[in-house]
């Protein structure tokens, strides 16, 4: 078990809820997702793609692969 005292604990707890709470939230958008037509997905992936390029930077999203 690990020290909780020791310096850099808090930082590496915090990190992992973020992690976690990431996870989550894609795990309860792909919930939705599968209950979803083709049209409402394919809808999603033009929304998703357009947040991705407005965050990221132009281009950005077209040298990526989505599975």
């Amino acid at each position: 078990m690990t020290d909780q005292t020791r310096w850099g604990i808090l930082e590496v707890q915090t990190k992992n809820k973020a992690i976690k709470y990431q996870k989550d939230l894609v795990s309860r958008a792909m919930e939705q997702v599968m209950k979803m037509d083709e049209s409402g997905i394919t809808d999603l992936m033009l929304l998703i793609e357009a947040e991705y390029e407005r965050k990221y930077g132009k281009n950005e999203a077209d040298d990526k692969v989505i599975l």
